[in-house]
Formats: C-alpha cells, structure tokens, sequence
C-alpha cells in the first residue's frame, strides 16, 4: 500500500536493546538522513509485526546528523528495499 501523502516510507535498519530491556527498532529514509525510533516490549514483537517498512509521518521522523550512520542506514535501507516488499515481517 503507498503511503498517505503526507507520509514518508521507511525501511527498517536496525534492531537492538536498550538498558530499560526494550527492543529498540529504527527505520530509516531510502537517503538515510532521517530516522524513525520506535522501543517496544519484548513480550509486544510477538503481539505486533515487525515489518520491513512502515510509513509513518514527516513530524515522527528525526534529523541523522553522523555522515557515517546516514551512509550505513541509506545503503541497509536499500538492501531491504531490494530484498523484501514492505509488509513482509522481518
């Protein structure tokens, strides 16, 4: 499904855990200059489907500053563009 206009396709880039024991999932842009956080328990990823993307709206996506890590989240963003269709659980 394309994203509602005022929406912005991301694609998910990274996958960790924070000090607090939440799962800690980033999305990133194709370009990798912003990034979409999102923390859930470890007992909620059963209940909710991690997907290879989601389109979530401009104001929940922050600025990446690090030249490196928007290098690292465009090329990983592209990887699972190619390799995956948005809805697909990863």
């Amino acid at each position: 499904m394309p994203p509602e206009s005022d929406d912005v396709r991301v694609w998910l880039v990274e996958r960790g855990y924070n000090n607090r024991d939440l799962i800690v999932l980033k999305y990133a842009t194709p370009e990798g200059d912003r990034v979409f956080r999102k923390e859930l328990a470890s007992q909620a990823v059963d209940m909710e489907s991690v997907t290879a993307a989601k389109d979530v709206s401009e104001d929940n996506l922050e600025t990446v500053d690090e030249t490196a890590a928007q290098d690292r989240y465009a090329d990983e963003a592209a990887r699972m563009a190619a390799e995956h269709d948005p809805d697909d659980p990863v």
